[in-house]
């Protein structure tokens, strides 16, 4: 059975999903099968997480008409948009704004004429489509380039142009996917603000298709993660890059993932022993699946040496074996910001960033011993599903 949600339920838990989107997509193509269901609000953003070859992508084409349904649903604004033959809207009516890496400009109209596109393709006569794609490019920073042509714009100011574009002709839904991947830091600081801003004011279902987790958190007020076809995780936030549920969403947020059971309402423990405790008791039931979460620069590390004083991190240094204490053989050393990251043979699958200055008195080598410990305070448990 699917992990998908189901989206009438979204929209009984939301009722203003009603009148944003609501999808249940079913798609088989070329060997990969997605099925998922998603439910956004009309003013709200749905970030879509996940790693290649997830989904995502296909997820937004079929929605926007672009990729054939097996099955399914799509809603937007309480229109229906699927179907077969001649009931199905057509991707150029569906009035689903969809806006990726590529800016995908005219490159022999000006970025008025492409902007106006829209509003003129809608029925709008030229004065007035000109008018409105000049509001546009004045409110994304870009009055006074009306005249210039794709090939005589930077990549951010053509990005700006398409999502004026996109904007002019008033979608209902906009789908976003990786739209600032392409762009420099800075560009794509200013085409956030420019969501960000415009967000509230349009009043529409967005779904932001990203790898970034700066994108989710600048823009998104919930995020969906999507792996093999499958919505495997879905809720705020702050939860779903707070204590992820998979390695991929785990190493996405820069947190260490760990997995084990229950001793109590707050502890766990690896299948190699490790007892990892939480300072906020959880819904842990002993004895069941549950996980544990930690940054890995929360990690406390001194050398092994009984006489060696602590190096990172601040309180009482580690002392052997214990609860949140473990031991550990440098097995790798990477570039971490700021410092340096330190990846053991004992525990492969935790990361332990140290500043440059405590890597340095460590004198960190492959092979060196070493103690950690992590404070319960800055440990995160939950149950696994």
């Amino acid at each position: 059975m699917s992990a998908a949600v189901d989206h009438r339920a979204d929209a009984a838990a939301d009722p203003r999903a009603e009148q944003g989107l609501l999808a249940r997509v079913e798609v088989d193509r070329d060997g990969f099968r997605l099925e998922a269901s998603l439910a956004v609000a009309p003013d709200e953003v749905l970030a879509v997480l996940g790693p290649n070859g997830s989904g995502k992508s296909t997820l937004l084409g079929a929605i926007a008409g672009q990729v054939p349904l097996t099955r399914g649903v799509i809603r937007v604004g309480g229109r229906r948009l699927d179907g077969t033959g001649a009931r199905e809207v057509p991707p150029a009516e569906r009035r689903v704004g969809l806006l990726g890496q590529q800016a995908l400009l005219f490159p022999h109209l000006s970025a008025l004429e492409n902007v106006a596109f829209g509003p003129r393709a809608q029925g709008a006569g030229r004065h007035t489509a000109r008018s409105a794609a000049a509001g546009w490019l004045e409110r994304v920073g870009l009055a006074g380039f009306e005249r210039r042509r794709p090939a005589e714009l930077s990549g951010g100011q053509q990005q700006r142009v398409a999502l004026a574009r996109t904007l002019a002709a008033r979608p209902a839904a906009l789908l976003l996917d990786e739209p600032f991947a392409a762009l420099d830091v800075e560009a794509a600081a200013g085409m956030r603000r420019l969501v960000r801003e415009h967000r509230a004011a349009l009043g529409i279902p967005m779904l932001l298709v990203t790898h970034d987790p700066l994108d989710a958190l600048v823009l998104a007020g919930r995020a969906a993660i999507l792996q093999a076809g499958r919505i495997v995780d879905e809720g705020p936030i702050a939860r779903v890059l707070g204590h992820p549920r998979t390695p991929f969403i785990a190493a996405l947020a820069g947190v260490d993932l760990v997995e084990g059971v229950a001793l109590d309402d707050s502890a766990v423990r690896t299948p190699g022993g490790l007892v990892l405790r939480s300072a906020e008791p959880a819904a842990l039931a002993p004895g069941a699946p549950a996980s544990a979460v930690f940054a890995p620069g929360a990690v406390h590390v001194r050398a092994a040496g009984a006489d060696a004083p602590a190096a990172a991190g601040a309180g009482a240094a580690p002392s052997g074996d214990g609860e949140n204490r473990w031991r550990g053989t440098v097995a790798s050393l990477e570039p971490a910001a700021g410092g340096v990251r330190i990846v053991t043979a004992e525990q492969p699958g935790i990361a332990v960033d140290v500043p440059t200055a405590a890597a340095v008195a460590l004198d960190l080598e492959p092979g060196a011993a070493l103690l950690f410990r992590v404070d319960p305070a800055d440990v995160s448990v939950r149950p696994l599903d």
